[in-house]
């Protein structure tokens, strides 16, 4: 069992942010790749990029993180949701869904969708998303071949 953190965490939404914190979170999460060597400098722009950023906090520390991406009237995405693995199952990743989720429908977005990492599904159903059946999703392969055709 994880034991409760003695000191309240801080979700909240916000327009920039460490870094190294988010280097620290990308690599926690697994999805640093060999390609962003030293140059993370692009993390930068996912947060102010974002219609809306989320980040989790511990005595100013981030720990946590997600993103909406949206035009803010109709339709959102939410992706890169994470949480730094010593802090899991406190429930911060389901804070952060639920502050993101808040925000969008307070500027009157009403299609909130994500991609689920395989076995995250009941984490994300609890949450109040279904699978959208019928749909497939799908991501560009090679954007050579798209433009060609």
């Amino acid at each position: 069992m994880t034991p409760p953190l003695q000191t309240e965490i801080e979700i909240r939404l916000i327009k920039t942010a460490s870094l190294d914190a988010l280097v620290a979170l990308y690599k926690d999460a697994g999805w640093w790749e060999d390609t962003y060597g030293e140059s993370p400098e692009f993390l930068h722009h996912i947060v102010g990029n974002s219609a809306l950023f989320a980040g989790a906090f511990l005595n100013k520390k981030m720990i946590g993180m997600g993103r909406a991406l949206s035009d803010l009237v109709s339709d959102a995405y939410i992706q890169d949701v994470a949480v730094l693995k010593e802090y899991r199952g406190r429930g911060i990743g389901k804070k952060i869904i639920q502050t993101l989720i808040t925000g969008l429908k307070a500027h009157g977005v009403d299609w909130i969708g994500l991609i689920a990492e395989p076995g995250t599904t009941v984490f994300y159903e609890d949450l109040g998303f279904q699978q959208l059946e019928g749909h497939v999703p799908l991501k560009l392969k090679d954007e050579t071949n798209a433009t060609q055709k």
